[in-house]
């Protein structure tokens, strides 16, 4: 394989990131490392003309610097298919305009581009409705826009998470008791009176100990840590975006055998870095379109996951042909 592959990136702005802590960076510097050619775009630079998918692309450098971590060449107008790879790292909320920049990306892909994750998978795996196809793997859940079923799901559990479908980062997140005065207007707020579908699931209170943590899955095999976000004491959210302390812990058996149930089927559906949220014993959330946490990890333990993520992308221009999606 040619050392110079050319990239391009679809990210939220890249001059509004952290960079000690932007998953994103990390798989560009580990990109740049290998002589890959990036180049730089974010939503609104995508298009389609007459069924071919085109980006106002500016050629992009990186660096490992929290005060100067990027430069941008001029941007011009390319078709997206001439190049080798595409990364889709645009964060969440998963919203309609989200669905159509994942058609342009599916054009891309036909027209020569391998793109990952996958645009049909970005659209099909939802990060909370999607651990309903792998029950083994979580506690109780519920998905439905009905109030009273929320309040009956409380009650027999006795305390619940409630969230949104389509939130990131810990952002409208309750734990609620049962007998808590409030249930009534989160279940009215998070279901908009019954005309939005939201989440409930059994409350772990592993959290607590043990945080909420983030197994990253690198075309189907895990890396041998998990991040650990660990609640601060006032809050009930293991989300690092809401202030939770990160830890560190290698893989227990019970992870590796949650890994084992899910990553073949994701790495089926071409969703080659993932990560699973696991509180305890049970998975609450498959995280597809912009997986965070390698920096941390690769800081507490001298690994490189975006040289594992880019290894695996070499494997995928090598031996799986994206523009067919029914191969491999």
């Amino acid at each position: 394989m040619s050392s110079r592959v050319r990239l391009v990136v679809v990210m939220d702005p890249i001059g509004a990131i952290k960079p000690a802590k932007d998953t994103t960076l990390g798989l560009l510097l580990a990109a740049q490392a290998r002589g890959w050619e990036l180049h730089y775009a974010e939503q609104k630079d995508l298009w389609l003309l007459d069924g071919i998918a085109w980006g106002r692309l500016a050629p992009l450098k990186v660096w490992d610097d929290a005060a100067n971590w990027f430069s941008l060449g001029e941007p011009t107008a390319a078709k997206l298919g001439e190049f080798d790879v595409i990364l889709m790292r645009k964060d969440p909320p998963f919203d309609t305009e989200y669905i159509y920049s994942t058609y342009i990306l599916d054009r891309a892909q036909l027209q020569g581009a391998r793109v990952f994750n996958r645009p049909q998978g970005l659209r099909d795996i939802n990060e909370k409705v999607y651990t309903a196809w792998f029950p083994q793997c979580c506690a109780a859940t519920l998905i439905t826009r009905d109030m009273h079923d929320m309040g009956e799901f409380l009650r027999e559990h006795g305390k619940a998470v409630c969230k949104p479908l389509d939130g990131m980062g810990g952002k409208s997140i309750f734990v609620l008791e049962h007998g808590d005065k409030n249930r009534n207007v989160v279940f009215e707020t998070l279901t908009g009176y019954g005309t939005r579908y939201a989440i409930v699931q059994r409350y772990l209170p592993e959290i607590v100990a043990t945080g909420d943590n983030r197994i990253i899955l690198v075309d189907g095999e895990p890396v041998p840590f998990a991040l650990s976000r660990i609640p601060l004491p006032e809050d009930n959210r293991g989300n690092l975006a809401a202030g939770a302390r990160a830890e560190s812990r290698p893989l227990t058996d019970r992870d590796r055998w949650l890994c084992a149930q899910i990553g073949p089927k994701l790495r089926d559906a071409g969703m080659t870095f993932v990560g699973l949220d696991v509180i305890g014993d049970y998975v609450t959330e498959i995280n597809v379109t912009s997986p965070t946490g390698i920096r941390e990890l690769n800081k507490k333990h001298g690994i490189d996951i975006g040289s594992l993520l880019m290894d695996a992308i070499e494997r995928n221009l090598g031996a799986r042909d994206f523009r067919n999606p029914s191969n491999g």
